[in-house]
């Protein structure tokens, strides 16, 4: 094979890896799965290199960039730290504007939020809310709950907001006589997606839903809940609506299903 030869196998070779390279960017960028598969990737790496989590470091760039106390100022260092250096599963800026304007629409007085993770999306409910409100965030990991306390604590809306560690499947049944609830105005679904619909029914079967209670739930699209969407769309109790967004701090399709609860 003469150099000619070599050179022009070499820059095929070049160009098909380019070629790859694009796609995978592309793919990144416009599927959800992939991208969260990606980002689990980096993590992992990241996680090994520093010998620290993600959930620890985003705690240590609020310390450091927040200003103690305004819930507003580590709501935004939160989503500065999301978009620029390590994505991560709040529900973020696009969709927490969404989840703000149906919390100052309801004006709760009662809310259950179903996954605190690190605090992100309690610290910004909990900034809407009147003092006195009842509000319980529920955690199944307790490395988050950690985190989210601290955050929270940070944010000055510890005295709003109450963690309750464990399964949401068994937490939600003792609401009542444990934790003094009578109904919901407000439910945040934002945990494990495949627990979407079967803790929603259990809500009901809870009698903790009102008529008029308002559920609302994240990644609807993506990474998906369509179990939960199949029945609360189907169901004769709920009318819903549906809030087209993207995916936090990516531009992934993503969407937030509003689920009013008529008795």
């Amino acid at each position: 094979m003469t150099m000619l030869e070599n050179s022009s196998v070499l820059l095929f070779i070049v160009f098909v890896l380019l070629f790859l390279l694009l796609l995978f960017v592309v793919l990144i960028r416009t599927n959800g799965t992939a991208a969260l598969i990606w980002n689990e990737i980096l993590e992992k790496v990241t996680n090994f290199i520093m010998n620290q989590s993600k959930e620890q470091r985003i705690l240590n760039f609020v310390l450091q960039n927040a200003v103690r106390g305004d819930p507003c100022s580590v709501v935004d260092t939160i989503d500065k730290y999301c978009s620029q250096k390590e994505w991560a599963m709040n529900v973020g800026n696009e969709k927490g504007l969404i989840l703000d304007k149906i919390v100052e629409e309801i004006k709760p007085s009662t809310v259950l939020e179903l996954g605190t993770y690190c605090g992100y999306s309690a610290v910004r409910i909990a900034r809407l809310l009147k003092a006195g409100v009842c509000f319980f965030t529920v955690e199944f990991n307790p490395e988050f709950a950690a985190i989210a306390r601290q955050v929270i604590e940070f944010a000055g809306v510890q005295d709003k907001v109450n963690i309750l560690e464990g399964p949401s499947e068994e937490i939600i049944p003792q609401l009542k006589k444990k934790y003094e609830v009578d109904t919901l105005d407000f439910v945040f679904l934002d945990h494990w997606k495949d627990r979407y619909s079967p803790d929603t029914i259990l809500l009901q079967e809870c009698n903790l839903l009102r008529k008029g209670s308002v559920l609302l739930a994240d990644n609807v699209i993506c990474p998906g809940a369509p179990e939960f969407l199949n029945y609360v769309r189907n169901s004769p109790h709920f009318q819903c609506s549906n809030y087209p967004a993207h995916l936090e701090y990516m531009g992934v399709q993503d969407a937030m299903e509003k689920a009013v609860f008529s008795g």
